[in-house]
Order: C-alpha cells, then structure tokens, then sequence
C-alpha cells in the first residue's frame, strides 16, 4: 500500500470530531485502522505484537490516568444527599465571601497541592461538587448569564492552579519529562533549577487570576445592581 494510506488514522479522527461522535470510539478506530494499513495484525502472534494487544497494553500502563473513576461514586452519593445545597449555605455565612475571592482560594489552594506533588482531578472531585455550588451561592440571586460566567470562571480557577502549581514540586511528572529531555539533548539541568524558573510564571499566574475574578466580582455586583 502507498505511505500515505498511513494516515487514514488523522482522517477519521477529524471526521469523528466534526461529527461530534465519541471521543474513545473514534480514536480506537482511529488506531486500529493505522494499524492495519501498516501491516500490523490484529492480534499478537510469533513475533509481532498485534493492535488489540498495544492498545491494551498502552492502558494497562496508563492505568494511573483513570484512578479518579474511583471518586464517581463517592461523589454522586454526597451529592445525591444534599452535598451541593450545605455548601451553597456555608458560604452564605460569610458576609465578605464573594465569587472572586472564593475564587482566588481556590487557585492558591491548587497551586499548594501541585507544591507538595499531590496530583488531583479537581473538576470532579472539587469544582463540581464543592466550588461551584459555593460559587452560585454567594450571590442572592443569579440569573442564566451569570451562571455561566460562574461555571468559567471556575474552571480557569483550577486550570491555573493545577497547570501552573504542578510545575513548583520537583517529583511532578510535567518537571521530570523536561528534565528528561534537556538532559537527553545533553542540557546539564536540574528539577530544582527547573522549579525556580517555574516559581515566577506560577506567582504571575496567582496575580492575573486574581484580577480576572476581581473583575468578574465587579461585572457580577454590577449585573445585581440593574
């Protein structure tokens, strides 16, 4: 078969996405019909590992990605018996709570994590079912507009924090892949050179976060005033 046969698999992956059809199935077919273009058996014999037999090896050694599946149940039980609705009211409590603020927190709460190397989904174990309810519920009243500027605002909330705080800890594995490729290219490095020139884009991160929710607390407050 001509080279170019080969990248059927980019193909089907771009007319799966315009056809918003699901993410997993496209990609494995995606990966199997590369595979058989290539010459690559369907499974495993003398000698020659087969497409099946990769895909479930790559998952088997990527089985860390999935251990946040685990949470799922945890957090549809306490949703299910009111876990949204007492912390809406907690953050009622406090009179000087705000969106930003709360907002604010969150993101340095984030960047603490990735400091002491601890890895986290915050969307589904956090933003979902504690933050975002906190977030809806410091305001008396919020109207469709603002509820979706909330969603966002919460969502770059942890984004910053996760992103830019998993590069402060020399054990995380985006500091260690660099330091593995700078040293491979024969760069003499180290992870704790590479978490102090990391330090100034995360505290950056931290101010411009900060203003972003500072404003997004006076578009709010100005919306509730109309």
């Amino acid at each position: 078969m001509p080279e170019w046969t080969k990248l059927i698999g980019v193909v089907i992956i771009v007319a799966g996405l315009a056809l918003k059809l699901r993410t997993t199935l496209v990609v494995a077919a995606a990966a199997l019909a590369t595979g058989l273009v290539s010459g690559l058996p369907l499974f495993s014999r003398a000698g020659q590992e087969g497409v099946v037999d990769m895909l479930g090896r790559g998952f088997a050694d990527n089985r860390l990605m999935t251990l946040f599946l685990i949470t799922l149940p945890a957090i549809g039980l306490a949703e299910r018996y009111g876990l949204q609705e007492q912390s809406a009211k907690l953050i009622l409590k406090f009179r000087a709570a705000t969106v930003g603020r709360l907002l604010i927190v969150y993101q340095l709460f984030r960047v603490l994590h990735g400091m002491m190397g601890i890895r986290l989904n915050g969307h589904p174990i956090f933003v979902r079912p504690l933050i975002f309810p906190m977030s809806a519920g410091a305001l008396p009243a919020v109207s469709a507009g603002e509820l979706e500027r909330i969603k966002a605002a919460n969502s770059a909330s942890e984004n910053y924090g996760n992103f830019y705080g998993q590069n402060l800890s020399p054990v995380q594995p985006g500091v260690l892949l660099v330091y593995g490729v700078l040293t491979g290219l024969g760069s003499p490095v180290s992870v704790w050179s590479l978490v102090f020139y990391a330090t100034p884009i995360a505290a950056l991160s931290v101010v411009l976060g900060a203003i972003q929710f500072h404003l997004l607390d006076r578009r709010l407050q100005g919306e509730d005033a109309k």
